[in-house]
């Protein structure tokens, strides 16, 4: 689930504290304080984030809400939330989840016309695809249809390999961007400081960008435009916290 998505099971509440702290959290690692009082996850486990920076920005979400604290502006505090109770327990599931993807990944699917947009998708994407099997072993197959492929078995072991080889954080990042980009090697790439999130955002909409320019904006895209590039930046800003 991308954390716009999970924003939006989430009801708001009223604001009930006033000072926002970070602490050293006993098990190891992080947390915050809200009026002296740890935050802890959903289901009353410790929120312990690897490191201080990681507990800084996610302090820094919760000081930010107003009279009602709106979870749809505090995607680091869900995305942390993800990886202690979703990850950390069930990163086999979660990997077996991902490797869905091998066989739809978005930049293995490619316009037969107009030319500027084969173009375009040729230019933009080819070089991560590129990427993929140079840094990862992973050879993908590429069609200009919409007919599914199905890549080689080989392939979906190396991407498994890749996956497998992400520490928890980097994966909870690695799984959002994919349900936010319907691509794996651009989650991949940017779990590997191959692209940053902004490019990522915009690789993930080049087609839809294309349309837009031939017939206009339209509001409700752009409102969900905005909503994926929210995720896949505050995936970045996870991935690279957790680095600190």
């Amino acid at each position: 689930m991308t954390a716009a998505r999970a924003h939006q099971a989430v009801r708001r509440t009223r604001r009930f504290y006033t000072d926002v702290t970070t602490h050293a959290v006993t098990e190891g690692g992080h947390g915050v304080c809200l009026d002296g009082r740890p935050v802890r996850t959903p289901s009353q486990g410790p929120l312990a984030v690897p490191t201080a920076a990681l507990a800084e920005a996610i302090a820094a979400e919760w000081a930010a809400q107003g009279e009602e604290i709106d979870p749809a502006a505090m995607p680091l505090s869900q995305l942390a939330n993800t990886a202690l109770e979703r990850t950390l327990p069930g990163r086999s599931a979660l990997v077996a989840e991902l490797i869905h993807y091998v066989d739809a990944d978005l930049l293995c699917y490619r316009a037969a016309h107009p030319t500027d947009l084969v173009a375009r998708q040729h230019h933009a994407w080819q070089p991560l695809v590129d990427w993929a099997a140079e840094a990862l072993s992973a050879r993908l197959a590429v069609t200009d249809g919409v007919m599914p492929l199905r890549q080689p078995t080989e392939t979906a072991e190396a991407l498994r390999a890749a996956l497998d080889a992400l520490d928890p954080w980097a994966l909870t990042a690695a799984q959002c961007v994919a349900g936010a980009t319907g691509s794996l090697v651009l989650a991949l790439a940017l779990t590997h400081g191959r692209v940053d999130g902004e490019t990522c955002f915009t690789l993930s909409r080049l087609d839809e960008t294309f349309q837009m320019e031939q017939w206009g904006e339209d509001r409700e895209a752009m409102l969900l435009r905005e909503a994926v590039r929210r995720d896949i930046l505050a995936s970045e800003t996870l991935w690279r916290l957790t680095r600190a």
